[in-house]
């Protein structure tokens, strides 16, 4: 089986270092049996998205995040044609694209690639924090990082039902990111899938399940994987311990 993960913008939008997200997914995939591919686009290419099974873009800065908008809007219904098939995650203030408008601290409004009807306004205001999310999409905890300086509203369908700690997309403890069909967003960095395994797991299901494959899980887990669990948990337990104090 080969899978195909498609890149946008790996240059401008991995700023915590996110193209380790699909690093991680391709060892995972191949660990399961798969032949995985990893495919960038550049600012200046069009992008392909025939036949890909992930399509991905990371986190960059409020000046790297309009320009990517900038590059993938005219391609935004070729991408909405794809998201039918293939699953899109993107991550970090990319999450803010996927809706349909991003008003920056200047009051300039950008219309943004319209899977959803939320609305992002930007703040004068940073909060860099840790992150704990709580989802009924499997029954571990998302642990990360947020660095955001804006709200987003209007969100019917967010992925995270409350955030344990950290703030959600409009507030403290309030539900985060969004999912519509096959489109996933979170603010949540770290990067997020290398430090969930269970995140991993379940973005690597969705993407055999868009195909109608399986793959078996093999009985043995690879040392990269079972460091991931441990780490995994010392995070969890640290994390828990300061939002409980």
């Amino acid at each position: 089986m080969k899978i195909k993960l498609l890149h946008l913008y790996p240059e401008a939008m991995s700023l915590y270092g996110e193209y380790a997200n699909l690093t991680l997914l391709r060892r995972y995939l191949t660990w399961r049996g798969a032949e995985v591919e990893i495919q960038k686009v550049g600012c200046d290419e069009a992008p392909d998205f025939t036949g890909a099974d992930l399509i991905y873009m990371g986190t960059g800065t409020e000046r790297t995040q309009k320009a990517a908008l900038g590059w993938l809007t005219p391609y935004k219904d070729a991408l909405k044609e794809a998201a039918e098939g293939s699953l899109v995650l993107f991550t970090g203030n990319a999450m803010e694209l996927l809706g349909a408008s991003i008003t920056d601290q200047k009051g300039t409004v950008y219309e943004g690639l319209g899977f959803g009807g939320f609305a992002t306004v930007e703040t004068d205001k940073r909060l860099p924090h840790d992150a704990i999310a709580k989802t009924g999409l499997f029954p571990e905890p998302v642990v990360g990082f947020m660095n955001k300086c804006s709200h987003t509203s209007g969100v019917e369908t967010p992925i995270f039902e409350a955030m344990t700690m950290g703030m959600g997309n409009e507030k403290e403890g309030g539900p985060e990111g969004f999912r519509h069909g096959n489109v996933v967003g979170t603010h949540i960095t770290g990067p997020v899938l290398v430090k969930n395994p269970a995140f991993l797991a379940w973005i690597a299901e969705r993407i055999l399940e868009n195909r109608g494959e399986t793959l078996p899980v093999p009985a043995d887990k690879p040392d990269w994987l079972i460091h991931a669990e441990k780490a995994y948990q010392v995070t969890l337990e640290e994390l828990s311990a300061l939002a409980n104090k």
